[in-house]
């Protein structure tokens, strides 16, 4: 598929996904969505691929839904929201959350509405200091989607996420960082190239492992401590059978930098 909404490469390990309609704020269209789709189809193909990471083209990350995308405009008919949520955002998300490597996204500009929320469903968000993220659905009558209501209390306690939720109120990057939404919020000349050198580490990291890693933190919420600890230890017995835990466990006796190979 030739990309016109969103810019892609596969290079050295590392996916690279950039929204790019910057003219709009990177707000999301049905012709994003389908290039996304298939940006995901190629990682998901691609077995040289350990780490995927997002940004945005221009000042901002991305605005959310392009509300004047026909798909969603309400021109005089009654426009059915949850069949977008069915049948692009929600898909989006569970490719996000269940993507088997590490999702970084790097926070240029402002996130708004459900880009706010594609961001927190990466695994590492790093932010600019000047980004800002906004729960923009309450100013046009709407509930924050693509995973909203479900990650902002568990990341940031309800409090926060109703106050978020039900005021709009823009939360800039370093109060983000304090409060628990992002991991990290760094000088605005300096998101590139940190987000660029975290892709590098996770390339070549033990893939297999960061990804049992992901999804073991990520299913907790519907485990017991005790189905947590059987899962752990399931998890270790696999895991201590991979090449990549002998050349780890190699690499640390022998004083030498691991060649983990991402098996």
């Amino acid at each position: 598929m030739a990309h016109e909404t969103i810019l892609f490469t596969i290079e050295n390990g590392i996916a690279r996904l950039t929204l790019n309609r910057p003219d709009r704020l990177n707000s999301f269209t049905v012709q994003m969505h389908g290039e996304v789709s298939d940006a995901f189809d190629q990682i998901e193909k691609d077995n040289s691929v350990r780490t995927l990471l997002i940004t945005g083209a221009g000042r901002g990350f991305c605005a959310g839904q392009d509300l004047t995308d026909r798909a969603v405009a309400p021109d005089g008919d009654n426009v059915d929201l949850g069949q977008s949520l069915e049948d692009r955002y929600n898909p989006l998300i569970r490719r996000i959350t269940g993507l088997p490597m590490p999702v970084i996204c790097a926070v240029n500009g402002v996130a708004a509405g459900a880009g706010a929320n594609i961001a927190f469903a990466a695994d590492i968000v790093l932010a600019a200091k000047s980004a800002k993220f906004i729960q923009s659905f309450a100013n046009i009558g709407l509930v924050p989607d693509s995973g909203g209501t479900w990650s902002l209390p568990r990341l940031a306690g309800q409090a926060r996420a109703l106050g978020l939720a039900l005021t709009g109120e823009p939360l800039l990057a370093e109060k983000a960082e304090e409060w628990g939404l992002i991991w990290k919020a760094v000088d605005d000349g300096a998101l590139a190239s940190t987000a660029n050198d975290l892709a590098i580490k996770f390339a070549s990291a033990p893939t297999r492992g960061l990804a049992e890693t992901k999804q073991a933190i990520r299913s907790s919420w519907a485990h017991s401590l005790d189905e947590q600890l059987d899962i752990e230890r399931d998890l270790q017995r696999k895991l201590g059978k991979t090449e990549d835990y002998r050349e780890g466990v190699d690499a640390f006796m022998s004083k030498r930098k691991p060649a983990f190979k991402g098996q």
